[in-house]
C-alpha cells in the first residue's frame, strides 16, 4: 500500500519561502517519478514540478526559476523548495507518484496513480 504524506505548508508573506516535503511509504522513490500539483479554490488542479526516476526535473512556466523539486532517496522523500512566493501561488499543494517502474512522470495529473492529502500554502500580499 503506497502512502504519500505532505507537510511544510503554511502562511507566508509575498517574497518569502517555504519547503514542502512528501514522505512516501510502500514504494521506493528512487525508481519512481514524482510530481507536485496545486489547486486553488475554484480552479482546476495544475502541474507545478516533476522529477523523473532518473532525476530529471521540469517545471511549469509560472514557477520556473523560483521553485525547485528534489529527492532524497535515503529518506524516501521528495521536496519542493519554493522561493519568491507570490499571492497567486496560494493553493493546496499535492504530491503524486507515477507507479510505472522507472517512469518519466508527466505534466498530466491522470498519469499519476497515488496522491497525498495535500498541504495548504497561503501567500499574503
Amino acid at each position: 500500500q503506497v502512502q504519500l504524506v505532505e507537510s511544510g505548508g503554511g502562511l507566508v508573506q509575498a517574497g518569502g519561502s517555504l519547503r514542502l516535503s512528501c514522505v512516501a511509504s510502500g514504494r521506493t522513490l528512487s525508481s519512481s517519478a514524482m510530481g507536485w500539483f496545486r489547486q486553488a479554490p475554484g480552479k482546476e488542479r495544475e502541474f507545478v514540478a516533476g522529477i523523473s526516476s532518473s532525476g530529471g526535473t521540469y517545471y511549469a512556466d509560472s514557477v520556473k526559476g523560483r521553485f525547485t523539486i528534489s529527492r532524497d532517496n535515503a529518506k524516501n522523500t521528495v521536496y519542493l523548495q519554493m522561493n519568491s512566493l507570490k499571492p497567486e501561488d496560494t493553493a493546496v499543494y499535492y504530491c503524486a507518484l507515477d507507479s510505472r517502474i522507472y517512469g518519466l512522470g508527466s505534466r498530466r495529473p491522470e498519469v499519476y496513480d497515488y496522491w497525498g492529502q495535500g498541504t495548504q500554502v497561503t501567500v499574503s500580499s
